[in-house]
Order: structure tokens, then C-alpha cells, then sequence
């Protein structure tokens, strides 16, 4: 473990449990105080850290407040794919500077690591429902000093943000309760309940501006679910497939749970398609061999298909 961040999560649980101890609170709620204690300048930490210090500390902390009250829309992207994501953003956004929306913001761990990992070049958004979770975002996102706009509310409603340069998300995958406005969306289901990430990805698009670019972290079988067809019809007609990574199983608790990569590219007269879609498989991530063929594969592909 990095010292810095070490000693700076080591203040950030030992004032948490603390407070959950005093007042009663679960720990993500202690975790809240002592990040608006933190900066209200009423604690501070003796260890200078950098953002990444600070953003990983904060990562630590809420990992083990959700390990007290563990649901399923509460978790955590893990941070090699975060990284991963920043990598992938950068080479695919060429801007120096750019907007950046997450409509499945969480507590901001995967938007902050990619707007740490392009310090400097990105303006943030983020909209999520819970609001406990928004609050622990906010916190972190002021913490490592990002500039990031959140919004509390279901992101699946109408969103009053401007079309962004990207969006970057890992995707809520489930059904979506709300039939009703599910209905106004082309992505709706036929019969029954609609699945929420793929009325995420059109809502995401929705927000993008023409040619901009979109990195989705989807469940491994996207494209073989039921309502599969449905949506390749729809990306067909709204987006270029850039390209479909399948993850690594060592990256997930449970290999149910298995996730990749998808990156589309709104359409915009006189933006073609890629002469052919990048299919890659990201290996182990703690082999830097693996890793570097990896990120070859990806280089080559985008002079092929890019530049």
C-alpha cells in the first residue's frame, strides 16, 4: 500500500468509527461527516497526499462501509478498470479540453479517477438517485479538487445537461421500475419490464454531442440478452461500434458478474465507422507483459482505424 494513502485512510476510518461509535450511524454515514469535517477544515490530515492519495483513501473507506449494508447498485467500479477507462479516454478523446458526464455516478469513484487521470482537461457531471451516495461524491470530488457538477435525481428522468464531449459509466444492470417512463424511451421493452442499462446507454447518447464518444462498463452479455436485438438496431441507427473488450474474471468477485468494455461513437455527417470494430480481450491486469501486448493490440488498431 502507498504510505500516503495508507496514513490518510488510517485518518479518514479511525475518525468514521469514531462517530459511528458516538452517534449510532452506519459507517458510510460517518464516512460523510468526516469528509464535511475534513472540508469545513474542523480535522485534517498530517500527511500531505496527492488526489490519487486522497481519491484511493476515500475508496477504501466507502468499500468498507459497504460492506456493512451490501446492495446491488451499490458497487464499487474497481480501480485497475477505472484506470484502464482514464487510458481509454484519453487516446480516443483528443481535446485538450473537454465535458464529461457519468449518469450512474455512485460515490464518483470511477468519474474522479478518470478526471485524475486527465488532471486538468476535464469538466464533471454525475447524476445518481441515492442520496447518500451524491453526498459522499460531492465531498470526494472537493477533496481532490475536480470540477464536478452532480445532480440528485433518477437519470432516467428528463436531464437538464448539455450535451457532453463523453460519457463514462460503469452501467446499473437490472430492470427499470418506472413502466412509465420507460415508455418514452425507443429502448422500452416489448412485453414486461425494460432493462435499465440499455435505456441508460440511449439516454446517454441523448446527452452527447454528435462524434462524441461514450465508454460503457456493460454486463458480459449485453449482446445475448432477449432484448439484444433491439438494441443493435438502435446503436445501428445512433452510433459507430468502436469497440467490445471482454474483462478479466479476476477483476470480479463472482464470475456471474463478469463485465465488459463498450465504446460507441455518435454519429455525425462525415464521421465513418471504424474499417473494423476493435475485439479485445484485456488480460490479467497485474501483468505488465500482458498488458503491454494489450495496450499494442489497441495502438495499432486505432492508427488502422483512427488516425
Amino acid at each position: 500500500m502507498n504510505s500516503a494513502m495508507e496514513k490518510i485512510f488510517n485518518f479518514i476510518d479511525a475518525n468514521a468509527t469514531a462517530i459511528q461509535k458516538d452517534q449510532d450511524l452506519s459507517y458510510l454515514e460517518s464516512l460523510l461527516t468526516v469528509t464535511e469535517s475534513w472540508l469545513d477544515g474542523h480535522i485534517q490530515p498530517t500527511e500531505q497526499a496527492s488526489k490519487e492519495d486522497i481519491r484511493k483513501a476515500i475508496q477504501l473507506a466507502v468499500l468498507k462501509g459497504m460492506k456493512e449494508h451490501v446492495q446491488p447498485h451499490h458497487q464499487m467500479t474497481p480501480d485497475a478498470l477505472g484506470l484502464l477507462m482514464g487510458y481509454l479516454v484519453e487516446l480516443f478523446m483528443k481535446e485538450k479540453q473537454m465535458t464529461i458526464l457519468d449518469p450512474a455516478v455512485g460515490t464518483g469513484n470511477l468519474l474522479l479517477t478518470v478526471m485524475n487521470y486527465l488532471d486538468g482537461r476535464i469538466t464533471g457531471a454525475g447524476v445518481e438517485l441515492d442520496d447518500l451516495l451524491i453526498r459522499l461524491a460531492s465531498n470526494a470530488g472537493n477533496l481532490v479538487e475536480q470540477p464536478v457538477t452532480l445532480y440528485l435525481q433518477d437519470a432516467l428522468q428528463p436531464l437538464l445537461i448539455d450535451p457532453v464531449d463523453a460519457v463514462v459509466s460503469d452501467l446499473p444492470v437490472g430492470y427499470y421500475p418506472d413502466d412509465e417512463n420507460a415508455s418514452t424511451y425507443d429502448l422500452k421493452a416489448d412485453e414486461g419490464m425494460s432493462y435499465a442499462h440499455h435505456l441508460f446507454i440511449e439516454q446517454s447518447l441523448k446527452h452527447t454531442v454528435d462524434g462524441g464518444y461514450l465508454f460503457f462498463v456493460i454486463p458480459k452479455a449485453l449482446f445475448e440478452s432477449p432484448q439484444a436485438p433491439q438494441l443493435h438496431k438502435f446503436l445501428k441507427k445512433h452510433a459507430h461500434i468502436q469497440s467490445v473488450m471482454e474483462l478479466p474474471n479476476t477483476l470480479f468477485k463472482n464470475s456471474a458478474h463478469a463485465k465488459g468494455i463498450l465504446i460507441l461513437q455518435k454519429k455525425k455527417d462525415g464521421v465513418k465507422a471504424p474499417k473494423e470494430v476493435l475485439l479485445a480481450r484485456v488480460p490479467n491486469m497485474s501483468k505488465p507483459e500482458s498488458m503491454a501486448k494489450f495496450f499494442s493490440q489497441v495502438s495499432g488498431w486505432f492508427k488502422e482505424n483512427k488516425e
